[in-house]
């Protein structure tokens, strides 16, 4: 995996590759080529490292209307030159870059060797190229189809030959592929950022189907040559939402965008006549809700973690029984599917596979699966049986920051609407409703301290190891936040319930190893604080999140985040995680890390 883009038409082929693949830069990436089919034949570029180094290596003089591109994120070989996609035949007639796994390659690999093929690279998808060439007789949609027969495992290509100079062919199956309308112009891309600024008329590609395209016109199939009729979408994003518009970077502009997200996330949603919420999309009528007996949620990341402050809520809020289960375990737990158990699959890219494949286990077993995504026209956004869309906009740096808050907002809403249809009275609803309308204000006061956090930051930014603490509704907050630390500053910081301190990290606790304690003002204030002792008397650092005026802390926290004091104590986690991504954002700074493009991390997540 990880980002592919493909071009026909009038224009430049190069320019427009290296502009979508500059695009996709935020799915995260190792290695990065094209190729593009010019008079003399294939021409093919790629190289180790950043798309600036490839773009360093293609002549100004490149020519040709017909390209493919692609950037790597490792799964088979090495990171290097030669691994790097596209790939090219024996003959270098063919190229063709792939997303996904192959998991029967090695079979096939030693077959085609004995054939007389000959591999330079180290990559299951050099593999399919090959197939390619051996069924190729003059048509190169039929050899990519008989090529895609023999796969096991997941894919998304893209295939050009040298002899079909305007001719392209994608396919896809687990591994995401759009196509882009244009005028006189056809685009294939693994994300709709990679084509926007060309763009908005897009057919989303499902598993199992073939596109045929020129500059002029475009065909979908099945592996078995049925034609297939599909809907031409628009894409609801600008251009402008996936530029950086005047930030630094993509994570901080994300952070500091979360009081409008949140704010999306809820309009239209709440009616305070009724002191309840409506989200259009469960396809679940009031008799169905009121009949659900039990909530399951799947999830992979961050998204666990907001479906664990989820959990929490339905619990709380809605009384009905509620389990988090990560969704990379669930598939191969042979989950049981009970009776009046509704289940959620909860994903930004909503194509992330673990879950993705979770969804389809579910539903396989006769569950009713709803998603929670961002994503428009994504697989779980299809596939699910109902969902919410958390209108957080587009989230391009590698490390989620804005869709936790929107999702948690989707949480907050649907356990809203579940408790007005049993036991929260109408005045209890109606003070939910009205304290998450005024969350974005809160969250705003919190991001107007982004100077002492930055230089509280710069303080402890040398540290080697963090513990991050909280008790209910802010342990997975707690453990949010130590993700968010090594995700982009790499430094190790573990996330635990802080009444476990003492069931074994407490033998971690010294100088050198700094406590994260996120103290809300709720009936766990004084547990969390007599935790706080605890490590205090062992003379170990303390940080705390902790609500202003919070007197009590002084002699016991080294440094304290003060955030806005809320009259309901469910609300707190939009607050708590704020100033643990601002702080994990600052830590990364002052350490010069890539913020956006951690090592190692891809934005989604499409193979296991």
């Amino acid at each position: 995996m990880c980002g592919i883009t493909g071009y026909c038409g009038p224009r430049p082929a190069a320019k427009v590759l290296l502009e979508g693949l500059k695009r996709l830069e935020y799915r995260g990436y190792d290695s990065a080529g094209i190729c593009v089919a010019e008079e003399e034949g294939l021409r093919l570029i790629k190289r180790e490292g950043k798309i600036r180094r490839l773009i360093e290596k293609v002549p100004t003089n490149i020519k040709g209307n017909t390209g493919i591109g692609h950037t790597r994120w490792a799964t088979h070989g090495r990171v290097n030159d030669l691994n790097a996609h596209p790939h090219l035949d024996c003959s270098g007639n063919i190229a063709l870059v792939h997303n996904g796994i192959i998991e029967n390659y090695s079979g096939l690999k030693e077959k085609l060797e004995s054939e007389g093929h000959v591999f330079l690279s180290e990559t299951d998808s050099e593999v399919i190229v090959h197939l390619v060439e051996k069924f190729y007789q003059g048509s190169l949609e039929e050899a990519v189809k008989e090529a895609l027969a023999l796969l096991k495992g997941t894919y998304g290509i893209v295939c050009m030959h040298r002899d079909h100079p305007g001719l392209l062919i994608g396919a896809r199956n687990g591994s995401p592929l759009v196509l882009g309308v244009g005028n006189g112009e056809m685009f294939l891309a693994s994300d709709v950022t990679a084509i926007i600024s060309y763009t908005k008329a897009v057919v989303y590609l499902e598993d199992g189907e073939v596109v045929t395209l020129t500059a002029a016109e475009y065909k979908t199939t099945d592996l078995s040559d049925r034609e297939i009729e599909k809907k031409v979408e628009a894409v609801s994003w600008e251009l402008e939402e996936i530029e950086k518009g005047g930030y630094s970077f993509f994570m901080e502009k994300e952070i500091f965008e979360q009081p409008e997200a949140i704010k999306r996330g809820v309009s239209g949603r709440i009616d305070l006549e009724q002191a309840t919420a409506h989200l259009g999309g469960l396809n679940m009528s009031n008799r169905d809700l009121l009949n659900i007996e039990r909530v399951r949620i799947t999830a992979a990341g961050t998204s666990y973690y907001a479906g664990m402050v989820g959990a929490y809520l339905l619990e709380s809020v809605a009384r009905v029984p509620c389990t988090v289960e990560l969704a990379s375990e669930l598939r191969y737990r042979n989950p049981i599917v009970e009776r009046n158990t509704l289940h959620f699959a909860v994903s930004q890219s909503g194509e992330t596979a673990d879950t993705l494949y979770a969804l389809r286990e579910l539903q396989r077993k006769g569950a009713t699966v709803l998603g929670i995504c961002n994503v428009v026209g994504s697989s779980i956004a299809r596939e699910s049986d109902g969902g919410v869309y958390i209108h957080s906009g587009p989230e391009i740096a590698v490390a989620s920051t804005k869709a936790f808050t929107s999702q948690i907002t989707v949480f907050y809403l649907f356990a809203m609407l579940l408790g007005r249809m049993r036991h929260l009275s109408y005045e209890a609803g109606l003070e939910l409703a009205h304290e998450l309308q005024a969350i974005p204000t809160r969250v705003e006061q919190i991001l107007a301290k982004q100077k002492s956090i930055k230089e509280l930051a710069a303080k402890y930014a040398h540290y080697k190891n963090f513990l991050f603490l909280g008790r209910g509704i802010n342990y997975p907050v707690a453990m949010e936040g130590a993700l968010k630390l090594k995700e982009i500053s790499y430094i190790h910081a573990e996330g635990y319930s802080a009444a476990e301190i003492k069931h074994g990290p407490i033998a971690l606790i010294n100088e050198e190893t700094p406590s994260f304690f996120l103290v809300p003002d709720d009936g766990l204030k004084e547990k969390v604080i007599s935790n706080m002792k605890e490590v205090k008397s062992r003379g170990g650092r303390i940080l705390a999140v902790a609500v202003e005026g919070e007197n009590s802390l002084n002699n016991i926290a080294d440094d304290i985040i003060e955030i806005p004091k809320l009259k309901n104590g469910l609300f707190y986690p939009f607050l708590m995680v704020v100033p643990l991504q601002l702080f994990a954002y600052y830590c990364a700074l002052d350490l010069g890390r890539d913020v956006d493009h951690p090592r190692n991390l891809a934005k989604s997540v499409t193979v296991e």
